[in-house]
């Protein structure tokens, strides 16, 4: 299976283990991220144990980057892809909104939605000869019940995610490409424990890693447009 994992960057975070989860036996992964050391540090680390991974540094809201990148996975993969998860993304405290910024708004569109936007575009026709799978990152803020006071931002560009996923689940079914999103609780990684402490409730990341695969695999074939949500 050759996957396509975006986000995935620094140490400790959720596309380590979501990269390693992908890469078994016979698999290839492909890691994208802004910062290129760090996303080939990450392929890096596979390769050593015996895995193949690829690195590629791209600017994922950068829609002429992202379709350059695209082109060169191409040229170096062919033009078929099982798998791609639209991990890229970040949490961010916007505050009352009568007093927020839009500027930190415009960012976590950005970084959110844009990102999943512009790579599901790109990778999507590789997708289609493969009957493949594209997954996306949503959170437990868009589930019915959410407190969600002071991260309006997050928030709504995590609902517009889950509206971008259900669009692609719909357009996708007469290519036989599935489309789903994980909406997932706080996850235990390195950034999560520094500043919520390591006692909180948390989602580990190789539950996280575990569902991703799942939903990336053959076994999951019936499921599309769902929503599923992470807890512990």
């Amino acid at each position: 299976m050759l996957s396509l994992i975006t986000g995935v960057g620094s140490k400790g975070q959720v596309g380590e283990s979501v990269a390693a989860a992908l890469a078994g036996p016979g698999d290839t992964v492909l890691l994208v991220s802004r910062v290129e050391a760090e996303v080939r540090a990450r392929a890096a680390d596979l390769v050593a144990e015996g895995r193949r991974a690829h690195g590629y540094a791209c600017d994922l809201a950068d829609a002429r980057a992202v379709d350059q990148l695209a082109v060169r996975i191409r040229s170096e993969h062919g033009d078929r892809l099982d798998a791609l998860v639209n991990l890229a993304g970040g949490f961010g405290v916007s505050g009352p909104l009568a007093d927020s910024d839009p500027a930190v708004f415009d960012r976590q569109l950005k970084i959110n939605l844009t990102t999943a936007y512009l790579s599901t575009r790109a990778f999507l026709p590789l997708l289609r000869p493969a009957r493949g799978a594209v997954l996306f990152f949503a959170s437990e803020a868009v589930l019915e019940g959410a407190r969600t006071g002071g991260t309006a931002a997050y928030a709504a560009a995590k609902a517009a995610v889950v509206a971008l996923m259900r669009s692609v689940a719909d357009e996708g079914r007469d290519y036989g490409v599935r489309s789903n999103a994980l909406a997932p609780a706080a996850i235990r990684t390195a950034a999560n424990q520094e500043s919520m402490g390591a006692d909180a409730r948390y989602v580990e990341r190789e539950e996280v890693a575990s569902a991703v695969a799942f939903l990336c695999s053959p076994a999951s074939i019936a499921i599309t447009g769902q929503v599923i949500r992470l807890r512990k």
